[in-house]
């Protein structure tokens, strides 16, 4: 959801005696709620089983929260998720003999292409939505993924 339709969102939630609102679209969910002071957040809803073990960081970009979750397990090691947007077949590299996009340790930038992903013969390339060092590949090259399925962790601080 873009950022001007969140707002818009939050100028209904302030001018309406409502506390809350939620809208799911294409398997996201976003919740907007007042807080008891009167101030508000855009929050992502997550089930009970994708949080356990694991916290969240909430960055406030003018005025809404959005949040990044935060691995904090030995298996994944620490930093940002980044996550499949589609369900479909992980690629590496943009060929079979080409070198791959991203290696664990590379510095990642905002924007810089890190993986394919291939549904109903479309190339999507995935693209960092955060920059900092890449802790970790959890995906298997040609391995098929699914919607919101963890495919790299990023330190940020890195």
């Amino acid at each position: 959801m873009k950022k001007r339709q969140i707002l818009d969102l939050v100028k209904i939630l302030e001018s309406h005696d409502i506390s809350e609102i939620e809208i799911s679209r294409w398997g996201s969910k976003i919740r907007i709620a007042k807080k008891p002071s009167g101030t508000t957040h855009h929050l992502t809803s997550l089930p009970e089983s994708q949080t356990s073990g694991k916290s969240l960081q909430y960055v406030e970009v003018a005025g809404i929260a959005e949040e990044h979750k935060v691995v904090k397990d030995e298996d994944n090691g620490r930093g940002i998720e980044i996550k499949s947007p589609i369900v479909g077949t992980f690629y590496q590299a943009p060929a079979p003999d080409a070198e791959p996009y991203v290696k664990v340790g590379d510095h990642i930038s905002v924007g810089q292409p890190l993986c394919i992903i291939e549904a109903m013969k479309i190339m999507n390339v995935i693209e960092s939505e955060v920059s900092g060092k890449l802790v970790k590949i959890l995906v298997n090259d040609a391995q098929p993924v699914e919607y919101n399925e963890t495919l790299f962790i990023i330190n940020p601080e890195g």
